[in-house]
């Protein structure tokens, strides 16, 4: 096969492309950016104190947004200081949902890539650099590398609080079904293929596994009024996206946070993918637990 050498370009420094193209660009396509299949809610959009924030996605089915700021050529004290200002006026706006900055940029220097370093402890803060490529037809394409992601959350259980704790009833007749509450049961049995003293915890935001009383989630559930949310532990690849997408499982999102595959399933899905369930639970399981 022929190799064609890229060229790189300076958007910076180009006489017709501007922040403004690159804006249109990841608005009319989120998913660009590598976070994920996010919907555009906001551009330019305008802050009390003052500014615009240039982009602001969501998560489709998640309390998630992103508040994303651009800038051309290298990256400097302003950029990083007003990304994170206006995430914290989003976030205090918002509390609802979960929030998280994302600084883009053509250039994020060594010293400017340590500085976010320390803030990304305490803000999650995600520093992706764009690159702008000149095709051989005289068109331009953006190429986005993320390198720094937000700072590792801890599993979900190893600081549950004993008074999220609820019963069977509570999911049945607030959150779900005693259908779609079922289809947990359902998992439960499944699961047990792989770890056989496993039982179903219930919390207040999912319904989680646990091995004598300490939680072990490999795997949660949030059963809603018409199906049922399975959430599993596992790396985002090709290959266990592949997976799930072939099976034609019903996949809502990768949750970049939590690092978590979410699919829908429904009362004869745990039947019917039994096997890929079974591959995927038995991966997340092991990693769990390594």
């Amino acid at each position: 096969m022929k190799h064609q050498k890229l060229q790189k370009i300076s958007l910076k420094d180009h006489p017709s492309l501007n922040e403004k193209w690159v804006q249109e660009i990841i608005a009319s396509d989120p998913a660009i950016l590598g976070l994920g299949e996010l919907i555009l809610k906001d551009k330019e959009r305008i802050q009390p104190s003052s500014g615009r924030l240039d982009i602001l996605l969501q998560e489709p089915e998640a309390a998630k947004r992103y508040e994303v700021e651009l800038q051309l050529g290298a990256t400097d004290e302003k950029h990083i200081i007003r990304t994170i200002e206006y995430w914290d006026v989003e976030r205090k706006r918002y509390p609802q949902y979960e929030h998280c900055a994302v600084i883009i940029a053509e250039d994020i220097t060594s010293r400017f890539f340590n500085v976010i370093s320390l803030f990304n402890g305490s803000i999650p803060l995600i520093a992706i650099q764009m690159s702008a490529i000149q095709l051989p037809d005289n068109t331009v394409g953006l190429h986005f590398t993320k390198i720094l992601d937000v700072f590792s959350q801890g599993l979900v259980d190893e600081d549950e609080e004993v008074a999220a704790v609820t019963d069977r009833a509570y999911w049945e007749n607030t959150k779900g079904t005693p259908a779609t509450v079922k289809l947990a049961d359902d998992l439960l049995t499944l699961v047990r293929g792989i770890e056989p003293k496993l039982e179903l915890k219930y919390n207040k935001y999912y319904i989680g596994m646990a091995v004598g009383g300490v939680a072990t989630n490999f795997v949660i559930c949030r059963p809603k009024k018409s199906a049922m949310n399975l959430e599993m532990l596992l790396p985002q690849t090709d290959e266990n996206t592949a997976l799930i997408e072939e099976a034609g499982l019903d996949l809502i999102r990768y949750d970049t946070t939590w690092g978590r595959y979410c699919v829908r399933v429904k009362s004869d899905d745990l039947k019917k993918h039994k096997d890929v369930l079974l591959d995927l639970l038995a991966k997340a399981h092991a990693l769990r637990n390594a």
